[in-house]
């Protein structure tokens, strides 16, 4: 869910630097040196499923292609993609998965009819996710008398193989086409994204003046900059095309990538560059509202500290979810991430948008985030017995506590809810 752990896929090649420091080497020899090593890490980093054709592109889905036509008429599009690009469908699942991964929209709740001025707002969801982690925002803005739109990134809810030719600049394509036909409807745009979401929501925001407010979710403000070395692959994996991937996994989740392509890792990257290159010049101005955990192992929640740190609106609001001491700047919230009763260690990137009622990835749901174990079948089993395993974020300091269950859901939920609640209002009263 969001981005895969960049820091914790990338963190071995650190040791490459070092290489540079060994004087008695040639300049080329220390290039090659670097050059191998770094593949060598990038490739032993974790276990891989065998291929298979999820793992190549449709031809369907890496670009976007929709240019003209409504809103539902893109729905619509998109669901046919996926009926042709995705290999699991069958009659018995076929209506749940296309449901659950194409973009929707939902209408104002119908006690909203005389509301003005009309405002509507554009879900974006994260890497290797689907709108389907989205829904439950959206019907929260529903209720809220929001017009909701959800997109789908291009590259997602087909197969994994279809990361391995997009470019974030597609991505950013999806998000233009979603404010221009909401802007149609509506008086107001708002942006909501998840992880990469936040960063597309960041970069659209920069540009538009039509946007009148932010909602980010663990967004990807910053990577670790090893990305910028993620598509060394190139070299050698057009002979060994398994060598394309960080992770090849069985991808159980219909509504998630868990396999993963180097190509993914290095547009992310670009994104959150591109958006750190605009904020030198630019500020965000218009109201903000952030959810992050001080824990996350996917993006730095250093950086979106101190992005808020750096907006200038009078309501904007931060929740981080956390046990640190540390002090905290104004209008930044912390709420303890811990739930010893639920063996919950602390929050997580994959957590912040999903309630625990969902069906998939909620307290009683069907999925199991544990690819992190991958590699040892004994911990993989243990993960995903729910009465053996602790649930948190993987950091160093939790693996060390026991066999540890990525967190995909809120236990705060509700309470970030009604956080969302008191910031709208506050951003009707200073209009």
């Amino acid at each position: 869910m969001g981005t895969k752990t960049m820091r914790m896929v990338l963190t071995p090649c650190v040791f490459v630097r070092e290489l540079k420091r060994l004087d008695a080497l040639s300049c080329h020899t220390i290039r090659f040196t670097v050059m191998i090593v770094a593949l060598v890490f990038f490739t032993s980093c974790s276990g891989k499923a065998p291929m298979n054709a999820r793992h190549l592109p449709s031809g369907l889905n890496s670009r976007f292609t929709f240019s003209g036509g409504s809103f539902d008429d893109y729905i619509a599009q998109s669901r046919k993609q996926m009926t042709d690009a995705r290999l699991d469908l069958s009659a018995d699942n076929r209506a749940r998965i296309i449901d659950g991964n194409a973009p929707f929209s939902l209408a104002p709740a119908p006690d909203c009819a005389a509301t003005s001025p009309r405002r509507g707002i554009l879900l974006s969801h994260g890497l290797t996710d689907s709108p389907y982690s989205m829904r439950a925002l959206g019907q929260f803005f529903q209720q809220h008398c929001f017009h909701v739109r959800a997109i789908l990134l291009p590259g997602h809810g087909t197969r994994p193989g279809d990361l391995l030719e997009v470019t974030w600049q597609e991505w950013a394509k999806a998000v233009a086409f979603g404010v221009e036909r909401l802007a149609r409807e509506v008086d107001e745009v708002y942006l909501a994204g998840f992880s990469t979401g936040g960063a597309l929501s960041i970069h659209h925001a920069l540009n538009d003046r039509r946007i009148k407010g932010l909602f980010l979710f663990s967004p990807a403000v910053e990577v670790s900059s090893l990305a910028v070395i993620a598509n060394w692959h190139k070299l050698y994996s057009w002979a060994f095309p398994s060598k394309k991937w960080i992770d090849l996994q069985d991808d159980e989740s219909p509504f998630k990538y868990e396999s993963f392509p180097f190509n993914a890792a290095d547009q992310i990257h670009l994104l959150t560059r591109e958006v750190k290159r605009r904020l030198e010049d630019k500020t965000l101005t218009v109201p903000i509202f952030i959810a992050a955990s001080e824990d996350d192992a996917t993006v730095h929640t250093s950086a979106t500290l101190d992005l808020f740190q750096r907006a200038t609106h009078p309501t904007n609001r931060m929740i981080l979810y956390g046990a640190s001491a540390e002090p905290l700047p104004p209008r930044v919230e912390r709420v303890e991430g811990r739930v010893e009763t639920a063996r919950i260690l602390g929050s997580a990137h994959t957590a912040i948008v999903v309630p625990p009622s969902d069906p998939h990835f909620g307290v009683a749901g069907d999925y199991a985030m544990c690819g992190h174990y991958f590699k040892d079948a004994e911990r993989y089993r243990l993960c995903k017995n729910r009465q053996e395993a602790f649930l948190g974020e993987t950091t160093p300091e939790n693996l060390k506590r026991g066999v540890i269950r990525r967190l995909t859901y809120n236990p705060h939920y509700d309470a970030m809810t009604r956080a969302l609640s008191a910031h709208l209002e506050a951003i009707q009263v200073e209009r």
